[in-house]
């Protein structure tokens, strides 16, 4: 198992109510498990937690059997990836840049970047189909353009487990489409994904396992074509939804028409 979170819970001092509880997940390599819940349940900070960039209230995280607050940075960056739901620099930094500072982790500390970092970077951007943009300033490229290339950074670190916080949520819908064939071959490789969406149909399409969180209900983890009935996304989001399936693939479909 490369990571192992149990009964994790978080609160922000002065607030009188949790913003999650009784959270345990687990993945292995190979495994993609998606996280589904309304805006407001903790999915971000749930993230940070697994990520040990936050400290749960309660529960323990384990990375590869180790407490994660009890290994360094670069022991964690080594093993695990976060991509966050938006990256800003104050730097002029190029596309080339950013993404060869996800080499970082596996460097000395007075080494720079060389010829391996060069060719990795390259073979990532040409992945994500945005190699043009290489020599392109970062602040200015548009949002979704940023977030691929924060997913190429993430592929020339070469963790274990990659974490994605509402990945596509900037992309158009062809860059979406590409996105979840790379997640499919990525977990055929044998890297774990963790990662947060708005959309029921994206769990389907790639989860094994998805964690359902819900503003009245405890969180409900199991496998996706299991745990992901009308009856559970209906109460998660507090709207009737139905499922449409069709050759094999499930459409989410709110009917707000009918409130």
């Amino acid at each position: 198992m490369i990571l192992a979170a149990a009964n994790l819970a978080f609160s922000y001092p002065g607030r009188a109510s949790p913003v999650f509880s009784g959270v345990s997940l687990d993945i292995a390599a190979g495994e993609v498990v998606c996280v589904l819940g309304p805006n407001g349940v903790g999915k971000s900070t749930l993230l940070r937690c697994l990520a040990g960039l936050s400290a749960p209230g309660a529960g323990s995280v384990l990375l590869e059997g180790q407490p994660i607050a009890s290994l360094s940075r670069a022991a964690v960056a080594r093993l695990l990836a976060l991509v966050p739901q938006s990256y800003e620099t104050v730097f002029a930094f190029s596309v080339r840049t950013v993404v060869e500072m996800g080499r970082a982790p596996h460097l000395g500390l007075f080494d720079a970047p060389g010829e391996e970092a060069a060719r990795m970077t390259e073979d990532a951007l040409k992945t994500l189909g945005i190699g043009h943009l290489i020599d392109a300033a970062y602040s200015e490229i548009s949002g979704g353009e940023r977030q691929l290339v924060q997913i190429a950074r993430v592929l020339v670190q070469a963790p274990r487990l990659m974490i994605l916080d509402e990945p596509t949520a900037h992309l158009d819908f062809a860059n979406q489409a590409r996105f979840l064939s790379l997640v499919r071959r990525l977990a055929a490789s044998g890297l774990a994904v963790i990662l947060t969406t708005h959309a029921p149909d994206h769990a389907y399409a790639l989860a094994d396992r998805t964690l359902v969180m819900s503003p009245h209900q405890p969180p409900v983890l199991g496998a996706t074509g299991e745990i992901l009935t009308e009856t559970v996304l209906s109460g998660a989001y507090g709207v009737p939804i139905r499922l449409i399936r069709s050759g094999g693939h499930v459409a989410c479909v709110a009917e707000l028409d009918a409130q």
